[in-house]
């Protein structure tokens, strides 16, 4: 009865993409790209601005080494080429994670009848706008063999070919899962199935707000049951193929779910964000501190679960005796310099403490700005996640985190947003016609 004094918000809210802030977007992600010229015209003249760079310019880039890199990329040092596809390749799967999320996190609360996220299920449903961006930006930089061959040490002529002086013989072990024509069609297939999965889910969700009536949400259902099956497999598979098959000799069988951990608990922490700052500007005025609390512990348990995977792939290669599984971590405390010991630890602190002290509480999981912090440090910790991830086996000697990471971030970021923003404006903030929105509406816990 106590909640019959209250006035209920209206289900009708539309996001206004104002021009102004479409401007700012585009130009932000220019000045991204200008910074990376800049970065990179700097490194080559020896000079840096940043930290763990390459101090000297070690390997300034000359038009010999961009073109070709090194012959083999894990004998030799690398490129100042290399470190800017790193950061393109690197950004792309941390985007791409990210907004594939949105779908990950419609899909699972539609099988579950969960009713108590319909109020932010919009929110969710715009995120994977963007897997188009990074999908057709990893898809090219693998067809073209001068990038391929700077990203994946296994794409190199000759690998596994036994009469060539570079044959490995541990790759070519790999040839049936290693090989172009089936990395390519995997790709592919990721890209186009999880964004027209989402396109899918996306055009129920919108008939649903025209016709009313069951019948969509239940084609929205069913849409989402089908992407989850696919997605159940391939969240581990291209958790292989974009980021562990870097480190071609190195295998973790606990590298899926901790790829695909990060890449959750990144997407949840950007869902929280958004609608915080959403709420800031007026919007969404039926999210509560119940939904906001719900979704906070979501934020707060995978980033446990996050830190419980993290330390058991770390665990396992001294409980089951694998010492030539610890190159691996060789590389990122005390390899190339130790220029990624500090990204390496980093990554710890702002994916596990920070979000665990922030919102253990459970006030802290209901008050904004507890939850922008938790968000946010969680947002740049699994930034820095995947930085430690791809940095180490791809730009190898020439890491670093400065003006180049800072303007690739930001022309990612940049184009994130504007793909959100352009996706929320585009219908009504609530489904209007959910089944499930009165008890949303009334969500208390």
């Amino acid at each position: 009865m106590a909640h019959s004094t209250h006035e209920i918000p209206s289900t009708e809210e539309r996001f206004e993409f104002k021009s102004e802030t479409k401007r700012n977007l585009i130009i932000a992600a220019l000045i991204g790209v200008v910074m990376v010229a800049i970065g990179s015209f700097l490194l080559s003249k020896g000079w840096s601005i940043g930290v763990w760079e390459s101090h000297g310019g070690e390997h300034p880039a000359t038009g010999h080494e961009v073109a070709g890199h090194a012959e083999h990329g894990g004998e030799h040092g690398a490129t100042l080429f290399a470190r800017i596809i790193a950061n393109i390749w690197m950004n792309s799967v941390y985007f791409l994670g990210i907004s594939v999320v949105g779908a990950f996190f419609i899909a699972y609360n539609y099988i579950a009848k969960a009713g108590w996220s319909s109020s932010i299920k919009r929110v969710a449903e715009a995120i994977p706008s963007f897997v188009i961006v990074p999908g057709v930006i990893l898809i090219i930089l693998m067809a073209l063999p001068s990038t391929r061959h700077i990203v994946m040490h296994w794409t190199h002529d000759g690998i596994m070919d036994p009469a060539s002086e570079h044959y490995d013989k541990i790759i070519a072990g790999k040839a049936w899962y290693l090989n172009l024509p089936f990395y390519f069609l995997r790709l592919i297939a990721y890209v186009t199935v999880w964004y027209f999965g989402w396109k899918a889910i996306r055009k129920y969700s919108l008939l649903e707000d025209e016709m009313g009536g069951l019948e969509n949400y239940y084609k929205g259902r069913n849409a989402s049951k089908l992407f989850m099956v696919f997605f159940a497999v391939t969240a581990s598979t291209s958790a292989w193929d974009l980021s562990m098959v870097i480190d071609t000799h190195w295998f973790s069988t606990m590298f899926g779910w901790y790829h695909l951990a990060s890449w959750h608990v990144a997407g949840l922490a950007t869902m929280m964000l958004t609608i915080l700052l959403l709420k800031d500007q007026g919007y969404l005025k039926i999210v509560n501190e119940s939904h906001l609390h719900d979704l906070g512990k979501f934020i707060f348990g995978f980033s446990v679960f996050w830190t419980y995977v993290w330390f058991s792939q770390y665990l396992l290669i001294f409980y089951a005796n694998l010492p030539e599984e610890t190159i691996y971590f060789r590389e990122r405390f005390t390899g190339f310099q130790g220029r990624y010991w500090w990204p390496f630890h980093i990554s710890l602190v702002l994916n596990f403490f920070f979000p665990f002290l922030i919102l253990m509480a459970r006030n802290s999981k209901r008050r904004p700005t507890f939850l922008k912090l938790g968000s946010v440090s969680v947002i740049i910790g699994h930034w820095f996640d995947f930085y430690q991830m791809h940095m180490p086996g791809i730009a190898k000697d020439q890491g670093g985190i400065g003006i180049i990471e800072w303007g690739t971030t930001l022309t990612f970021a940049s184009l994130f947003i504007y793909f959100i923003a352009n996706e929320l404006s585009k219908a009504n903030l609530y489904p209007k016609n959910h089944p499930f929105l009165e008890e949303s509406m009334h969500h208390d816990i």
